[in-house]
């Protein structure tokens, strides 16, 4: 199966596309940063506050659309702290929901595979009565987590493909 990629880390790619949206939009206390470590990888990093009705963090990256028609699937090579995320795709960057998925994290460099029909919609952290994901297209993709608690958190990301 061919296999088209979304990004790839490494120690020449620019990040500038890529951007945190945290709690702090809606008067929470969270903070995130992204940066590229000694090894070219993506990292996500910060802390999840519960203060002022907070609770998420999340990184997010919109690119020109990509045909999801040919794919399946969404594979992304991941490095954890043995917390869940969520993995999150908008059709369109103007839609106001999203459609995620929850996955957890191990301490070791590990392939994550999310069926792009098991995605279901949310929107500001709740489920929407409407169908999975069965789009054409995908214009962004994130990162978020937001656990109900307050933890600091680290996700080192490698690379994440349509297949």
């Amino acid at each position: 199966m061919q296999s088209s990629p979304i990004f790839k880390f490494n120690k020449l790619v620019s990040i500038s596309d890529w951007r945190t949206v945290n709690d702090v939009v809606m008067g929470g206390k969270s903070s995130s940063e992204i940066y590229l470590n000694e090894q070219g990888k993506g990292v996500f990093k910060g802390y999840v506050s519960l203060e002022n009705n907070g609770g998420f963090s999340s990184l997010r990256y919109q690119f020109n659309k990509m045909n999801t028609k040919p794919y399946s699937k969404i594979i992304v090579r991941i490095r954890g702290d043995e917390k869940k995320y969520q993995f999150r795709i908008k059709a369109k960057v103007t839609d106001k929901h999203s459609y995620t998925t929850v996955f957890n994290t191990s301490k070791d460099w590990e392939v994550i595979e999310i069926s792009l029909s098991d995605m279901y919609p949310v929107f500001r952290g709740r489920k929407l009565d409407m169908p999975n994901y069965d789009g054409e297209s995908i214009e962004e993709i994130a990162f978020l987590i937001g656990n109900k608690k307050a933890e600091s958190f680290k996700l080192e990301i490698d690379t994440i493909v349509l297949s």
